[in-house]
């Protein structure tokens, strides 16, 4: 039996290695790296990196402890893949987590972000000239970080890879999969995680939901939409984009 913590696909044939960091800052959205998290970090060869600046332990929102595996320092300077999640606007003006991000993503096979995650590396200067996404309650930030919006779970240009809904961690994942081991490979991880979405309601886009429905959740979610909006106009004034 496998030891807690260390169990993998048993997989015929030997895998190249693929270094892949997820930042787990204080206050990061779980629900969006558990997809990529669990349908890559279970596949033989894949080592994967927790990063933060030290191995303290973080706190998920809502409420998930979680122990960073890996520090900036001493995370591989070569990165298969570099992905980030949704974290509190603080940390979109936290220079040591935006100098990591530039310098792993600079030399990144894919640099990947979903839900804020994706504007996170705008601020990182990851997404100037790039087609990209974000979830509904952003998309008009991402021209404040050089990027073009392009509606989409996941949105694909050149290395960089995006997405919006709480999903596309998992669509993401799956278009790594087919990239570094193939077809066959990406098949095999949506029968692995049995992805086959079914909502109990179809309003998963604004455009589904229609306009009194939207507008109420964007209501809602003012208090974390607005730090993003002010910190974004920092960002375009830091980074010299004209909007």
């Amino acid at each position: 039996m496998s030891e807690p913590g260390t169990m993998k696909l048993d997989l015929d044939g030997d895998l190249k290695p693929v270094e892949m960091a997820i930042l787990v800052a204080p206050g990061y959205n779980p629900v969006d790296i558990i997809g990529p998290h669990t349908a890559l970090g279970i596949i033989p060869g894949v080592r994967l990196h927790l990063v933060w600046k030290n191995l303290d332990e973080v706190m998920g929102f809502p409420t998930f402890p979680t122990r960073p595996t890996t520090t900036f320092d001493d995370c591989p300077r070569d990165l298969d893949i570099l992905y980030a999640g949704a974290v509190p606007a603080e940390v979109f003006e936290d220079t040591e987590t935006l100098e990591f991000l530039a310098d792993r993503g600079s030399r990144a096979r894919w640099v990947a972000g979903s839900c804020a995650g994706s504007l996170l590396l705008g601020a990182a200067g990851l997404l100037r000239g790039y087609r990209a996404t974000t979830n509904f309650l952003g998309v008009d930030l991402l021209p404040y970080f050089g990027a073009t919006y392009v509606p989409g779970n996941v949105v694909e240009d050149r290395n960089r890879i995006t997405a919006g809904p709480a999903t596309g961690g998992f669509e993401i994942a799956f278009r790594l999969i087919q990239d570094i081991y193939g077809d066959d490979m990406a098949r095999e991880a949506i029968l692995q995680a049995e992805y086959s979405p079914e909502p109990l309601f179809d309003v998963g886009t604004p455009e589904k939901a229609g306009p009194e429905l939207t507008s109420l959740a964007r209501a809602h979610a003012m208090a974390l939409t607005e730090p993003l909006s002010q910190v974004a106009k920092r960002a375009a004034e830091r980074l010299a984009i004209a909007v």
